[in-house]
């Protein structure tokens, strides 16, 4: 059973490099997972490469399988699907998503990998931390049939909550950035698009994740009287302002914030399995392939991740393949 792994790690802020790792060897209720790819979340895990992460927050911020501490060194992701080489029978050969680093292989629980559908690609399942997150957001939104919606933000989990809403029945979906080759990625999941200068006021509902104190100050404009906005931006260590004159007051507007550390409402009915296990249901969706903008192999990642977390690589979700 091969046990010798590579994995990339987070040397100091700005600076990454690939590291030989030893496995464990695995328990009866563990599995081997040999990786077939992973994804790079360009927000989070920019911010965490460049050392962004406040000293506040440090063990709220840190992933399920993270090794070190912030800001480094540390092994940091969470967006990993594989193939199970050891483990039990029901699992043996499966593809199975896990919050797990950017590695060749690794050793965890079972209970911490899940079965990926056969109707979902691995390839895309590697949008499955997204998706989740997507859910959870739109739990904590609770939007209702036929609503006025716009997401203002067309990053990464801004494009999966506007894919998860394009389900929605009746809903008028409106995805706002200020990219305009974003277009294509609201046209691939079924929802209009608008820079934010021309987005249509009167929404219902506003989610929020562009992560500037501008795209936060267009979201409330856009909101209907007794409207809310769900902030779904990580800012970091950036400090940002909101203006709360004017009109804040006068249309009884509400900011809400959702984390995906928690799950509103349906705690005691819904668990973190559940959660994920209906965020690789919806990735059955061809059209969740838009979000995927880029690919490269594992071996490069030490020169890929600089240029994703400056934004020389634009990118949504970019793929690592693993040989």
């Amino acid at each position: 059973m091969e046990r010798d792994a590579l994995a990339f790690w987070i040397r100091s802020p700005g600076d990454g490099e690939i590291r030989a790792e030893t496995l464990p060897e695995p328990g009866p209720d563990d599995v081997l997972v040999r990786t077939v790819c992973s994804g790079v979340s360009r927000g989070t895990e920019a911010l965490v490469f460049r050392g962004g992460v406040p000293e506040s927050q440090h063990e709220l911020m840190r992933a399920p399988f993270q090794d070190g501490e912030f800001p480094g060194p540390v092994k940091y992701g969470y967006l990993n699907v594989g193939v199970v080489e050891h483990g039990p029978a029901a699992l043996l050969g499966r593809a199975v998503f896990c919050l797990y680093p950017h590695q060749t292989r690794y050793v965890v629980r079972a209970a911490s990998v899940t079965p990926i559908p056969a109707d979902v690609p691995p390839e895309r399942a590697v949008l499955a931390g997204t998706v989740e997150t997507a859910v959870n957001a739109l739990w904590d939104a609770a939007p209702l049939v036929g609503d006025r919606i716009a997401v203002v933000g067309a990053g990464m989990v801004g494009c999966a909550v506007a894919g998860v809403l394009a389900g929605l029945p009746g809903a008028s979906v409106q995805l706002v950035d200020t990219d305009p080759s974003r277009a294509a990625v609201a046209a691939a999941l079924g929802v209009g698009f608008a820079a934010p200068q021309d987005a249509t006021a009167g929404c219902d509902l506003v989610i929020h994740a562009s992560a500037t104190e501008e795209g936060l100050t267009r979201a409330l404009e856009l909101l209907a009287p007794e409207g809310e906005v769900v902030e779904l931006s990580w800012y970091g260590d950036r400090g940002i302002g909101v203006r709360l004159g004017e009109f804040f007051h006068s249309r009884r507007l509400t900011i809400r914030s959702s984390q995906v550390g928690a799950i509103p409402l349906r705690r005691g009915r819904r668990s973190f399995a559940d959660r994920l296990a209906l965020a690789l249901r919806l990735l059955a969706a061809p059209a969740f392939d838009a979000l995927i903008t880029g690919e490269s192999p594992f071996a490069e990642l030490p020169e890929v991740m600089p240029r994703l977390a400056d934004g020389a690589l634009p990118a949504l979700c970019h793929r690592i393949v693993y040989p």
